[in-house]
């Protein structure tokens, strides 16, 4: 069996970034249909992976003995460093690289819970309805439970991050000459259908659906020390700031597997975007689209008294 040098290059090039902890707003789907019951918490842990195709190929365009002499100049000419603007920008649409969070999930309602998360940096709040399915516990289960019971639900998450990653990345280097910036806001839908394995999920479940996420972002350079050659004049890049938002459109699937108290979550999350067209420095602009893949595992455990 022959691997391709291309292939090769691209896993090395990915384990590299993985290196670095990137500041990645979490938009794997591991809840099942069924919501926290009234009173009962929900605590966890989730590692993952945030593989989008975009960003690492724009990133694997620069190199990084390129960027080490480019930084150590007094002045530096646009066309030196308009692959690294392209690939900073890509990866503030979508950062690659290992993803952690541990979440706080408490029912507030039969049918409704809201949930904290810290992912790295970022802070995420959400908040799930449930529409379809009995809403009891393994102790006190609800009317119509029942071993394979269907539970559906509707969620809303947000998050919100800023572009501190960049100190992460051998880009670091060309922040004196671009300073790139970037906050960006995030609002996640899934749709998800479980089947209960054991009377309310007393021994986890196995869930799908769909997924939408819409992104708002805000970037901007204010270069120094960077010029463009106009005809026989040479000028000043003049500084960018731009706005611009896009959507996402993904399936997942999850399961939960457990009993009762203690449950591992494995769940693979995978989204389309067409981010758009983004401005650049010097009247350039680059459009961007790709898939994501988020596979990830974590471990869940349920407790409380809860309440009728």
């Amino acid at each position: 069996m022959r691997i391709s040098v291309a292939l090769v290059h691209q896993v090395c090039f990915f384990v590299l970034l993985g290196l670095v902890a990137s500041c990645t707003a979490p938009r794997a789907v591991i809840n099942s249909g069924k919501v926290t019951a009234p009173g009962k918490f929900k605590a966890g842990v989730n590692f993952g992976g945030n593989i989008a195709t975009e960003p690492i190929g724009q990133l694997d365009d620069v190199a990084k003995s390129a960027v080490n002499a480019i930084a150590k100049k007094d002045s530096v000419y646009f066309d030196e460093v308009e692959t690294a603007t392209r690939a900073l920008l890509a990866y503030a649409l979508d950062p690659v690289g290992p993803t952690f969070d541990f979440y706080l999930r408490y029912g507030v309602a039969p049918r409704v819970d809201v949930g904290y998360k810290y992912a790295s940096g970022v802070h995420v709040f959400d908040a799930q309805y449930q529409f379809l399915g009995p809403t009891g516990t393994p102790e006190n289960p609800g009317v119509g439970a029942a071993a394979g019971a269907w539970y559906g639900s509707v969620g809303l998450q947000y998050a919100g991050q800023s572009s501190d990653w960049i100190d992460n990345l051998f880009l670091d280097k060309l922040q004196p000459v671009l300073q790139f910036t970037a906050k960006r806001r995030d609002y996640t839908i899934p749709i998800i259908f479980s089947k209960s394995f054991g009377v309310e999920e007393q021994n986890g479940s196995i869930a799908f659906g769909a997924v939408y996420n819409h992104t708002n972002i805000e970037y901007g350079f204010d270069p120094g020390r960077l010029f463009k050659k106009q005809g026989k004049a040479i000028e000043e890049v003049n500084p960018l700031k731009e706005k611009n938002s896009f959507g996402s459109y993904g399936f997942f699937v999850n399961a939960k597997l457990g009993f009762k108290y203690i449950y591992i979550l494995p769940a693979l999350t995978i989204y389309y975007q067409d981010y758009g067209d983004y401005k650049l420095l010097n009247n350039t602009s680059y459009s961007y689209s790709g898939l994501t893949f988020i596979p990830s595992i974590g471990v869940q455990a349920s407790f409380g008294k809860g309440r009728r």
